[in-house]
């Protein structure tokens, strides 16, 4: 049954067997995206969105790392918020590639 779950899971079939197609985003959000609650924002929005992954703040103090996954529809519901962020923060630029989706993740985190 695990097994089954996983595989329905990264086939994207949903519980009333329509397919829905399954990716990965990677972005890099550069600007005034750290001591903002950038974080909590795209972790909150991303489970809204019952997307799996993680988000973290870079070293170079002005850009996050978000890598998420699960349906596409969902992904760029994602990607237009994150093009926006919370109150305070100013986006400047969003680096995005896109991936297979790998099944990775079990949960939405922030990463430290």
């Amino acid at each position: 049954m695990k097994n089954e779950k996983k595989w329905l899971r990264m086939t994207g079939i949903t519980p009333n067997n329509k397919m829905a197609e399954m990716a990965r985003l990677s972005a890099t959000v550069y600007g005034r995206v750290q001591g903002v609650f950038f974080r909590s924002f795209v972790q909150n929005v991303a489970k809204g969105l019952g997307l799996k992954g993680y988000v973290r703040n870079l070293a170079r103090g002005d850009a996050v790392e978000v890598q998420a996954e699960g349906e596409k529809q969902q992904l760029d519901k994602l990607l237009e918020q994150l093009k926006v962020g919370p109150p305070g923060a100013r986006v400047e630029k969003v680096e995005v590639k896109w991936a297979d989706y790998s099944g990775q993740f079990a949960d939405f985190s922030i990463r430290y």
